[in-house]
């Protein structure tokens, strides 16, 4: 049995219970945590947090999927970007950490930029999809599955690169492109489309050494629970509330990695 530390699984406990509350992912959240507050290596947090999101998201990806509200079509759009961009994106990786002793500044660097957009995404989604949407819906559908195709492959190099970006940013992207979708059918697609997506570049950092097991054992024993009792008490907590403060956060830890 890996050792457990209480302090890591309070963590996960406190990720889980924002997830379930905001339904932002837990990228955005756990990834700057096990950096700034626990000092793990910028890759270890990254690998780490993929496969720990890989198994979160599979479990929602089965309650969606058997609630009907997957649209299959939009996570074979994405993943058909993002598969190849991922695998790319690690190939990348191995070779920088083979030619740098450290790629901790980069990938700080490029989280700290991805947690900026995902706090704005966050806090203007509303505005962002209002005015944006009205556009995107003229397209046809050719165009409309081309961008959902970029839209997966750039998802995939921000996910693989920080574990950050299939939640905020990917969900207000597919409002966007898809307005006359049921938002529950979009919020599944995305939940589904993240599971290939962060397993494939969560093995890839473990073939790297990135990826602390006995951290991702004790952090999903925390999360499990700390989702389950966000979802049940999310519709009591106000999104005006949560949002504000959620959006503030992000950005003054994205800033605080960029420093």
């Amino acid at each position: 049995m890996p050792h457990i530390d209480l302090l890591y699984s309070l963590a996960g406990v406190l990720v889980g219970l924002l997830v379930g509350l905001t339904g932002v992912g837990g990228g955005s959240l756990m990834t700057p945590l096990l950096v700034l507050v626990f000092g793990f290596h910028p890759a270890t947090a990254v690998g780490t947090d993929l496969l720990y999101a890989s198994g979160t998201k599979a479990v929602g990806t089965a309650v969606h999927g058997w609630r009907g509200s997957v649209d299959w079509r939009v996570v074979g759009r994405l993943a058909t970007g993002s598969v190849p961009a991922t695998i790319l994106t690690l190939l990348y990786l191995a070779a920088a950490h083979r030619d740098a002793r450290d790629t901790g500044h980069l990938i700080s660097t490029i989280l700290g930029v991805t947690l900026v957009l995902t706090a704005m995404a966050v806090f203007f989604r509303v505005r962002i999809v209002r005015a944006a949407g009205r556009r995107f819906a003229k397209l046809d559908e050719q165009k409309v599955a081309a961008l959902t195709v970029l839209l997966g492959a750039v998802l995939g190099v921000l996910v693989s690169l920080t574990s950050v970006g299939a939640g905020a940013l990917g969900m207000t992207a597919l409002l966007v492109l898809y307005p006359g979708s049921p938002v529950a059918r979009l919020v599944g697609s995305d939940i589904a489309h993240a599971v290939p997506l962060t397993f494939i570049a969560g093995l890839g950092h473990w073939s790297m050494g990135s990826v602390d097991l006995g951290l991702l054992f004790t952090l999903l024993l925390g999360s499990i629970p700390g989702i389950v009792v966000g979802s049940l008490i999310a519709t009591r907590v106000s999104d005006r509330v949560l949002t504000p403060i959620l959006a503030t956060v992000l950005a003054i830890v994205g800033f605080k990695l960029l420093t």
